[in-house]
């Protein structure tokens, strides 16, 4: 089964990355730029058939007008096992840091989250099997091409997720606007998971539940709640600059060790 990536970004960090490699790739005749010859000179390197081809033509194989021009028939994006990631990345010997994501709908937000995660450098963004958008052509143009990088795990049950996250030692986080703690008035330098809830919705109480820890972002105005993207950005940037302000320091708020996974 094949999927289609749109945009010269997109396809563009899908020949960089190699994770997985277009099978063909159309570009609208007289579509130039830097971009564009990059991925000539990639398609060309690595024997990806290019086809010059008009407007019409590009939008009856997405359906849609919003290509920008550049469009490539690719293998789907696979998912990544937990278990697997939280090996993988234990064997790094460095603080984890993942984004949990409960039943975020919207594909466009979906693509912001994973391009935020990726230009964190967090080591896996987790998403629940259903009620939650996937890894189709919206999230990977509102991605940016972050999607080509950043692992993405699908768990049939979020809440059991969480719990395995847990047992590795990670603290469980989750920004919720009813939360008591102001994100920055916390020590965010441990082994972390963010949980970010659904647009409107928030955290479903379960998750709630099993969280270590609630923390908000503090509002002045009117509007009671961010977009799920800005939300999470706002504290997964805290987290790094914590981090970076003191890489030495012994976290005492959260002194979980990580056992064997």
């Amino acid at each position: 089964m094949h999927e289609i990536l749109l945009g010269p970004n997109a396809i563009l960090e899908s020949l960089r990355a190699g994770r997985r490699t277009p099978r063909r790739i159309y570009l609208l005749k007289g579509r130039g730029g830097e971009k564009i010859q990059e991925i000539l000179d990639l398609a060309v390197k690595r024997g990806i058939p290019v086809a010059w081809v008009e407007r019409s033509e590009i939008s009856r194989i997405c359906r849609t007008d919003r290509h920008q021009g550049v469009v490539a028939l690719t293998a789907g994006q696979r998912y990544f096992d937990l278990q697997e990631t939280l090996k993988e990345v234990k064997g790094e010997g460095q603080s984890p840091l993942f984004l949990v994501l409960d039943e975020i709908q919207d594909s466009g937000n979906l693509g912001s989250l994973l391009r935020t995660a990726e230009s964190a450098g967090m080591n896996a963004v987790i998403i629940p099997q259903n009620r939650a958008a996937g890894l189709g052509q919206g999230a990977a143009k509102a991605s940016a091409g972050a999607l080509e990088y950043i692992k993405v795990v699908k768990v049939p049950n979020l809440v059991e997720a969480i719990e395995r996250l847990k047992d590795a030692g990670i603290w469980v986080v989750g920004a919720d606007q009813e939360a008591g703690r102001v994100y920055y008035e916390m020590d965010l330098r441990g082994p972390m998971a963010l949980v970010v809830g659904g647009e409107g919705k928030g955290l479903r109480r379960l998750t709630k539940e099993h969280c270590d820890l609630l923390v908000r972002i503090p509002m002045r105005g009117r509007v009671s709640c961010l977009n799920a993207g800005v939300a999470a950005g706002i504290v997964i940037f805290e987290i790094l600059r914590q981090r970076e302000a003191n890489k030495e320091s012994k976290n005492e708020i959260f002194p979980k060790q990580v056992p064997n996974i």
